[in-house]
């Protein structure tokens, strides 16, 4: 790997493999970066020929950290996560200073619940939201749910929030106001994880008995979504079918979803 030697490019602290296709990686945050929990931004590598490869990646780290965490899958062949998943520490990683996306607070109207949709990698945006006190003050209750193929995927998502808990940033009240709902469509369930597509469960009303609470309701509820393409699609489907209207930046609405994919 090529060391630090660009403006763009900055050390690369640590890297976790989770599983053979899973891993998160965090880079020496720069004292000028500034970004708004739930953004993305264009990180990459340069090749042998001197070609930057540039991808759009979550910030999974809280906006008050020191260090820039992402989370990553390693696509096969991938001609950026091939190479992403070997960086070690003190290699450099390109890192474009402009964020941006959807999945910010402001662009929800205020609401009572925020529910937060994930699968698989599209975990890492709501890695930085649910670490943040502002989305505590916004929101009475959050519940977070994370689909994923295999129990051992969803390692990341489970030290998470072990390292919310010991944050310190947050009170006893707002670490008690979010509920995990973990799924796996490929494992059998256990005590803690339920076995199947969140969709599924949500259609079905599992989803709401499981966790005791009422169904989704525009009025008061508030939505985040961030997964497959598939996913994002079915589940703004099920949303505006109840009456949500997705929102902007400008504009905000009843819910958003990241529309930013790593494309290998």
């Amino acid at each position: 790997m090529q060391k630090n030697e660009s403006n763009d490019e900055v050390p690369v602290l640590s890297i976790t493999h989770w599983t053979k296709e899973l891993f998160s990686f965090s880079l020496r945050r720069p004292k000028s970066f500034r970004f708004s929990a739930g953004e993305f931004v264009m990180l990459g590598l340069t090749t042998d020929e001197g070609k930057q490869i540039l991808r759009a990646y979550s910030i999974a780290s809280p906006t008050w950290s020191d260090a820039l965490m992402f989370y990553s899958i390693n696509i096969k062949n991938g001609p950026l996560t091939s190479r992403l998943s070997k960086i070690r520490a003190s290699d450099g990683v390109i890192l474009k200073r402009k964020s941006t996306g959807t999945l910010i607070l402001d662009a929800l109207k205020p609401g009572k619940r925020l529910f937060l949709f994930s699968t698989g990698t599209g975990f890492a945006p709501f890695a930085s939201i649910i670490r943040e006190p502002e989305t505590y003050q916004k929101f009475e209750k959050i519940i977070l749910t994370h689909t994923c193929r295999e129990t051992p995927d969803l390692a990341f998502s489970q030290m998470v929030l072990k390292q919310r808990e010991n944050d310190g940033l947050l009170s006893k009240g707002d670490i008690a106001s979010l509920d995990y709902y973990p799924t796996v469509t490929r494992d059998e369930p256990t005590s803690d994880i339920k076995s199947g597509r969140i969709t599924d469960l949500i259609l079905s009303e599992e989803f709401f008995v499981d966790l005791n609470i009422k169904n989704l309701f525009s009025a008061s509820d508030r939505v985040m979504l961030c997964g497959s393409q598939s996913f994002n699609k079915q589940m703004k489907d099920i949303l505006i079918g109840r009456g949500f209207v997705e929102g902007s930046i400008n504009v905000p609405g009843d819910f958003v979803l990241e529309k930013a994919f790593v494309g290998g």
